[in-house]
């Protein structure tokens, strides 16, 4: 699992992030929480977080700095930029420090998972020999709707569940399915069902590292019944079996 810290200065912000993400959904768990740059600073030194959520405006030591700070002590640590409208230019210099992406706050529902889901991709994909041979989740740019992030949001959150389909997806959002996956293709350049075929098979790849894990087991925490079915599907996305992956990781 990933770990995340969370520095921001606003108690109720800091807690509501800490509290209403299902970080176990996402492959995650919060190491740790700062008030502050300088705390923030000192946790991530402490913890190595593998993300950090952090606010730009803090005192003693803004998100920028303790950025920058981080980056000369060698950390490597993925992190998002929560940032007002009214700081937009000033957050653009977190990207010189290597910030993975920015959100404006305040931020809606589903839009700091799917940052989350993106980073995790990445991260996977780095990983592994098969795994190179894996694009990362890579979603098209630009605005998505509040119907595609939700559903984003919701494969992450039940791709376990072997029921999961368009309709329960589509249930969640509140719109037809037809409607959803005109909108869900138009905005990511993925089916629903292919998204959550690749996203399973990044949850497996991670799973299958784990050289005690039997192929049964991995097959039925992504959300597949059939083990003959998952393999199947795992060598078409990723090249080979579940098998040989699991060998070249050993």
């Amino acid at each position: 699992m990933l770990k995340v810290l969370v520095v921001e200065d606003e108690p109720y912000v800091r807690r509501g992030i800490v509290l209403s993400v299902d970080w176990t959904a996402l492959d995650c768990f919060v190491v740790g929480e700062a008030a502050n740059g300088e705390e923030g600073y000192d946790a991530a030194l402490k913890f190595q977080p593998n993300i950090i959520i952090t606010d730009i405006r803090m005192p003693k030591m803004d998100g920028i700095e303790m950025l920058k700070r981080l980056r000369e002590a060698g950390c490597k640590s993925e992190v998002i930029i929560l940032t007002a409208y009214s700081d937009f230019e000033y957050a653009k210099n977190a990207l010189h420090y290597g910030a993975a992406d920015y959100l404006l706050k305040p931020f809606h529902d589903g839009e700091l998972e799917q940052v989350i889901v993106s980073i995790h991709s990445r991260l996977m994909a780095r990983q592994g020999n098969a795994a190179e041979s894996l694009p990362a989740l890579q979603l098209k740019k630009g605005d998505k709707s509040k119907y595609v992030m939700e559903s984003l949001a919701y494969i992450a959150g039940h791709y376990n569940d072997p029921d999961i389909g368009v309709g329960s997806i589509a249930a969640n959002a509140g719109i037809s399915e037809g409607y959803l996956c005109h909108i869900f293709k138009k905005e990511t350049n993925y089916t629903l069902m292919e998204y959550l075929s690749q996203y399973r098979m990044h949850v497996a790849m991670q799973l299958l590292r784990d050289c005690r894990v039997k192929i049964y087991e991995v097959a039925e925490q992504v959300g597949y019944r059939d083990i003959a079915y998952f393999s199947s599907m795992f060598r078409k996305i990723v090249g080979v079996t579940p098998s040989e992956y699991q060998d070249r990781c050993k």
